[in-house]
């Protein structure tokens, strides 16, 4: 079972309910501030793998700092896209948690419920297994 990365703001509102949840419920996790230690550009791209709706989902429209840079991402190339993210980080919305199979972004009780119950399912799997 691999572990959750969580990728969070003590700020953030959505980011407190989250780690709360996860302590609350005993799931073993490795915290990065994501202003100090933003997700690398290959980070970056494999969260983009697990999404369902591509760059959509992680960019954080609303954002000053998007608002200030003015910038029309359609046009960048997806490496041009992925070095703004990991030097922007504010351009991301948070948290972002991700086992590296399965990405959560934003506080989502109902998913992390899911999360938990389907690593429980593997290592129930994997215990019968022996």
């Amino acid at each position: 079972m691999k572990e959750l990365l969580f990728f969070s703001y003590p700020s953030c509102t959505s980011c407190r309910k989250t780690k709360k949840w996860l302590t609350s419920n005993q799931v073993t996790f490795q915290e990065r501030h994501i202003f100090r230690a933003g997700p690398t550009p290959d980070e970056l791209k494999k969260i983009l793998t697990l999404t369902t709706e591509g760059l959509d989902e992680i960019l954080a429209t609303r954002s000053e700092t998007f608002k200030r840079l003015n910038i029309n991402m359609d046009e960048m190339s997806l490496s041009n896209v992925l070095q703004l993210l990991a030097s922007e980080p504010k351009l991301l919305r948070r948290p972002i948690i991700t086992d590296g199979e399965k990405l959560i972004i934003g506080h989502n009780a109902d998913a992390l419920k899911n999360l938990l119950h389907s690593k429980q399912d593997t290592r129930m799997n994997l215990c019968l297994s022996y």
